[in-house]
């Protein structure tokens, strides 16, 4: 049986019902001149009441400009929910809907912003935030600021947080605790985040005079899937790490759960922390020690910032925002060994 057909709500429809020509509806929902203030509040009355919705690509095309921010993801997973949250909120009350746009692309496809700019500006979006870019929008036709941007601090306005500090943090929390085998799980080698973040790991094993050991690193992409061997190649050495690190908290959480699934106790045989504190990390079994990116802050700062180079602001910034290490049941002292 086919659903039912619901007819959408045309502009003759409100003119009708409102007793107006089709041109009037099209002064008040423009905000032209030529409309008494009687006329202009009936007709926003039938609009209500019928729930009309003037087409957003005609309207863009004739004032120039659409009041819509897209925010363009490669794909929606924790790391960008908790962003997008920001971003929602800093955007309530400033005149401008927001359009969250993913082209269900890989890390992996390098330009995928580039594509997605060229799909949306001009004719649905004013101005865009995107979330983790692989490269640099140097060329884009509208206002554009990155949060975690795959390149670093090039081009557009950048938001990231301190991810040397914050893995430096994370290691220092296990040496404290009396690790000294600590092992590295790295998000995508080509990606900056992933460089600082083995960066700050490498400089608190310095401080602390423990020698690096390059056999305690594998790559897990930021991604569960690919941590899965990595974690298991870590736990299965003739001698395992007594704690690993891992670059963020869905890479973390898969080594807690291949842990589980060679029979280890975490933390009794193995340590684990994780960088970005999503949800899913407070949510773990055990409840997963990381270092927290303030997301929330980082969307917010972005809508500013867009928001003033959509006023006509020139000047790039380039925010650097801290992290903090929150502790939580998945780290413990390492166990006596024989």
């Amino acid at each position: 049986m086919r659903p039912p057909t619901v007819a959408r709500v045309t502009i003759v429809d409100v003119a009708q019902a409102a007793g107006v020509s089709v041109s009037t509806v099209s002064k008040v929902i423009n905000d032209r001149y030529g409309v008494s203030p009687e006329t202009y509040d009936k007709v926003m009355g039938v609009v209500e009441e019928l729930g009309y919705e003037s087409s957003l690509v005609a309207s863009s095309l004739r004032r120039g400009s659409t009041n819509v921010i897209g925010i363009l993801v490669p794909e929606f997973e924790p790391f960008s929910t908790e962003l997008l949250k920001g971003i929602s909120a800093a955007a309530e009350g400033t005149g401008y809907e927001l359009l969250a746009y993913s082209g269900n692309l890989e890390h992996n496809q390098v330009g995928w912003e580039r594509r997605s700019l060229s799909r949306l500006a001009g004719t649905l979006i004013d101005g865009a935030v995107i979330v983790a870019p692989t490269a640099t929008v140097t060329d884009a036709t509208i206002p554009v600021v990155a949060i975690d941007p795959h390149t670093g601090r090039t081009g557009p306005s950048t938001i990231e947080a301190d991810n040397v500090g914050g893995a430096r943090a994370a290691t220092q929390h296990l040496i404290a605790l009396g690790h000294t085998r600590i092992a590295h799980v790295r998000g995508r080698t080509d990606l900056v985040s992933a460089r600082l973040r083995e960066q700050g790991y490498r400089e608190a094993l310095e401080a602390a005079g423990i020698a690096f050991d390059p056999a305690l690193v594998r790559v897990g992409g930021y991604r569960a899937a690919e941590t899965t061997d990595a974690a298991r190649e870590l736990l299965t050495l003739p001698e395992p790490p007594t704690a690993i690190f891992a670059a963020n908290d869905l890479s973390a959480i898969r080594v807690l759960e291949v842990a589980g699934e060679l029979g280890l106790r975490v933390p009794g045989d193995v340590s684990v922390v994780g960088f970005d504190n999503v949800p899913e990390a407070a949510n773990a079994v055990p409840p997963l020690t990381t270092v927290a990116q303030p997301l929330h802050e980082m969307g917010a700062q972005a809508v500013r910032i867009l928001l003033g180079l959509l006023a006509g602001e020139t000047s790039e910034q380039h925010l650097h925002l801290p992290a903090r290490l929150v502790v939580r049941a998945s780290t413990a002292p390492p166990a006596a060994r024989d």
